[in-house]
């Protein structure tokens, strides 16, 4: 005989710091039969501002029973400090649409650490100005959605875009070395909710070619780095960054092999932690509860 275990929730915030805010937040959730399972917190000295995560369930009969009671629950000291608050339900999968070029590397390993249950997201799409990863996507039993894009026709291409977005109720958009740059509009609507990898270890190397010009430069380290868009190039709050050494035996063709296995491996570690709601926005930074 097995036990249904009761259902975890999260909630994240921020707020300006002061005190008495884990004491509101803990003694609500001690009041009402709340356990907690996992609790971490930061306070920005720098910037005034406090973060923290919780995740926790019910443990007793006064606990509430949906979701937006739970929401209901923390209204008012979520009113009381503030805060820049998200509840949700700790087992709901956010959904993801992932944009992509040619290189496979990224999105490939999005899809097997899926398929094969260890990402706990939904890939509800692949979107794509070229047509050549149409085979791996639908593979995997995932819509592809080829969009061509030219200086021409980029607003109704990324119109297309929010539309998958939409069609699929995608909370994310996941850049997988989508070499195209978005619009400052875009960008805007998406802020927060999408992710780019890059393939450097920033702020070095913006832009193009990153591989390139770090041979150039006889780099020791390259890298790669996740982080969210904004309309400022390669400059979105990091969430994830990861280095692997070179030395001057190593060619451009080499740099570029050894950085598709960081570029993924950091990638799928920034959606894993989005998807779990580790992350926060602090200015032009990022908290990650880990």
């Amino acid at each position: 005989m097995t036990t249904e275990r009761a259902a975890a929730f999260v909630l994240t915030f921020s707020c300006v710091d002061a005190v008495g805010i884990v004491a509101a937040v803990t003694g609500l959730l001690a009041e009402t039969d709340g356990f907690i399972l996992d609790s971490q917190q930061y306070a920005d000295l720098d910037s005034g501002r406090f973060f923290m995560r919780v995740e926790f369930r019910g443990a007793g009969p006064r606990f509430p029973q949906t979701l937006g009671a739970v929401r209901a629950a923390f209204a008012p000291i979520v009113a009381r400090f503030a805060m820049e608050a998200r509840i949700s339900d700790a087992g709901a999968k956010p959904r993801f649409v992932i944009a992509v070029s040619q290189g496979s590397h990224c999105l490939n390993d999005l899809l097997h650490r899926w398929s094969t249950g260890n990402l706990a997201i939904d890939i509800v799409g692949v979107v794509s100005n070229h047509d050549h990863l149409r085979r791996l996507t639908e593979w995997h039993g995932v819509p592809f959605h080829y969009l061509p894009v030219s200086a021409a026709n980029r607003a109704e291409q990324e119109a297309a875009m929010l539309d998958v977005m939409a069609r699929g109720g995608a909370d994310y958009l996941v850049l997988a070395r989508y070499m195209q740059v978005l619009s400052a509009d875009l960008s805007a609507r998406l802020s927060g909710r999408c992710i780019n990898i890059h393939h450097s270890f920033l702020p070095g190397f913006k832009g193009a070619k990153p591989y390139h010009r770090a041979h150039e430069r006889g780099v020791k380290l390259i890298g790669a780095t996740a982080h969210f868009v904004t309309s400022d190039l390669d400059e979105g709050p990091i969430i994830e960054q990861a280095v692997e050494r070179v030395d001057h035996r190593d060619g451009i063709e080499d740099l570029i092999r050894i950085g598709r296995d960081v570029e993924a491996q950091v990638l799928a570690r920034a959606v894993r932690w989005v998807a779990e709601q580790r992350v926060l926005i602090d200015g032009r930074k990022t908290v990650v509860f880990r």
